[in-house]
């Protein structure tokens, strides 16, 4: 099973992992803006090397939008490849199509993952918009719409995998046909860094077309 860590901060980190939770030390130079505009920090270390940012040959858009209509989320889909057992997104405003994970490009034939940050102390990643902080409860109902890349699916239902259990969770990692799983981080309503992973599954809606 592959390893997938997304690591990024607002004055601190929003972690999601197929590893355990590390450390994290102080705050580093701003990698970017938020959905808002505002500076997103990484911890020191987080962010990929050189040599796995080329290979990661991220895109931030391109491959359409990410759409939950039921929570008003609409950004763009990007691409990029895991790495090393890593995906560490290089923006803080798309959700990423995994393109060597699952079955990114044939949807009906197997899973498709989608990996996007959520940030702490006020600022606002796409994986915000998906759960209540303050419950740990997913704002998206079961029979809610989503729009990955044209693609139209009906969410199942969602649930919060501590950190340390993700790497063994072989249900989330399994390649099952017309299958969508969304993979944020499950911020603390104490912005103290994320235990737990958020995880929405979801399955092809065999009507198709625009859930908007």
């Amino acid at each position: 099973m592959l390893p997938l860590l997304i690591a990024a901060s607002l004055a601190g980190a929003a972690l999601l992992g197929r590893s355990a939770l590390g450390p994290h030390p102080g705050r580093a130079a701003p990698a970017g803006v938020d959905m808002n505009g505002r500076p997103v920090q990484l911890d020191p270390g987080a962010g990929p090397a050189p040599q796995q940012r080329q290979q990661q040959d991220a895109k931030p858009e391109g491959a359409g939008r990410f759409v939950v209509p039921s929570v008003g989320l609409d950004v763009p889909l990007g691409t990029m490849n895991e790495v090393a057992g890593s995906v560490v997104p290089p923006g803080f405003a798309s959700a990423f199509l995994i393109v060597n994970l699952g079955a990114p490009t044939s949807p009906a034939t197997g899973t498709v993952y989608v990996a996007m940050h959520s940030l702490r102390w006020g600022a606002v990643g796409p994986g915000n918009y998906l759960f209540a902080p303050e419950t740990g409860t997913s704002k998206v109902a079961p029979g809610a719409a989503v729009l990955a890349g044209g693609v139209r699916y009906v969410v199942d239902g969602a649930t919060a995998v501590p950190k340390a259990e993700l790497p063994d969770a072989d249900a989330i990692w399994a390649d099952v046909p017309g299958r969508l799983v969304v993979l944020t981080c499950l911020e603390r309503p104490d912005n103290s860094p994320a235990v737990d992973n958020f995880v929405i599954v979801a399955h092809l809606d065999p009507s198709g077309g625009d859930p908007r």
